[in-house]
């Protein structure tokens, strides 16, 4: 597995997407997106007693669905990374105990589900496993109630604000199948000062321009050899810092730059805001359209980067500045 440049990975293996599996809250069924996803969630209690086990509910399905789809049992599975939002990885570790698969809790707030595929991608790379899953989940209201208030409260947001996505998808990473992923830039923490929970697109959109950049300063490619450059998390707050800050770096991203927070809600929603936040936002998107779209043939090769505010209760009661950081991967289509 070379490293090119500074914060690149080269895959030359190139470790296919075999099958994925995405569960969607009920909002998140209703967007545009609704009809790309394997389950749409009627009510977001998912038959639970708390949102904490809602969520976990959520992920344990996504697993059972895609070991379905897939055809392959817990025991061919030689790896599992996953994350979500919860402290200690909780939905993760809780909603996947039963399923007897050796597990890594990764965490990088919203941009889990790209790190998680990266190193899923590594391990298959590397020879270390031959089949890994990989996946994330979020829960409107257990985010709520960790990082800002609980949905009971009815708190009033401004605009900027987004909805954390509610939801889990989770991809098979092996040697088989049409979509590749062949590369991984591992973003760098970057803090631009903000300090409002309700500005996330603001705080983490600097993350995401860092690190696309540094991709195609890495690879020497340019924006016009992608069909897409996908961000995860920004919301259309978000997204418009982003274009601003590549065009200040003379890229010009033109109308291949989208983000999966904006993609996976209609702007007409109820309480949508600025758009999707949320480690599901980024892996339902991904796994429920994106590699769809490869497959169809719409897309040869695009960029994920998915973004994550790294800000933690603690933190913002104590007052701190929200950090933030992007990672990102490529992923082709590979015909024959």
């Amino acid at each position: 597995m070379p490293k090119i440049g500074v914060q690149t990975w080269l895959f030359p293996s190139e470790p296919r997407i075999e099958e994925t599996a995405t569960v969607a809250g009920k909002l998140e069924g209703e967007g545009p997106l609704g009809n790309r996803f394997d389950v749409r969630k009627e009510d977001d209690w998912c038959g639970a007693d708390t949102w904490e086990h809602a969520e976990q509910s959520l992920f344990r399905e996504a697993v059972q669905i895609v070991l379905q789809k897939s055809g392959v049992t817990p025991q061919d599975i030689d790896l599992f990374f996953g994350a979500d939002l919860n402290a200690q990885v909780t939905s993760f570790h809780f909603g996947t105990r039963e399923f007897d698969i050796p597990k890594i809790g990764v965490y990088s707030a919203c941009a889990s589900s790209t790190a998680a595929l990266a190193l899923a991608a590594m391990a298959v790379d590397a020879g270390f496993a031959q089949r890994v899953l990989a996946g994330t989940s979020s829960h409107t209201s257990t985010a709520e109630r960790q990082f800002r208030f609980p949905t009971e409260y009815g708190a009033q947001k401004p605009p900027t604000a987004q909805r954390t996505v509610t939801g889990a998808g989770v991809g098979l990473v092996g040697r088989q199948g049409r979509v590749a992923i062949t590369a991984a830039t591992v973003g760098r923490v970057v803090d631009y000062g903000i300090k409002s929970p309700w500005e996330y697109g603001a705080a983490m959109a600097p993350a995401a321009a860092a690190t696309i950049l540094a991709h195609l300063r890495d690879t020497g490619r340019k924006i016009h050899e992608f069909d897409a450059i996908a961000t995860g998390d920004l919301g259309r707050v978000g997204l418009n810092i982003l274009r601003d800050l590549l065009e200040q770096r003379g890229v010009d991203p033109g109308d291949r730059l989208m983000d999966c927070g904006v993609l996976i809600y209609a702007p007409d929603q109820p309480e949508v805001f600025s758009g999707g936040s949320g480690a599901a936002c980024s892996s339902l998107v991904l796994f429920g359209h994106f590699v769809k779209r490869l497959l169809e043939g719409e897309w040869r090769r695009i960029l994920v980067s998915a973004t994550g505010a790294l800000l933690s209760t603690v933190s913002q009661q104590q007052q701190d500045t929200i950090p933030a950081v992007s990672h990102a991967v490529v992923l082709e289509r590979k015909d024959g």
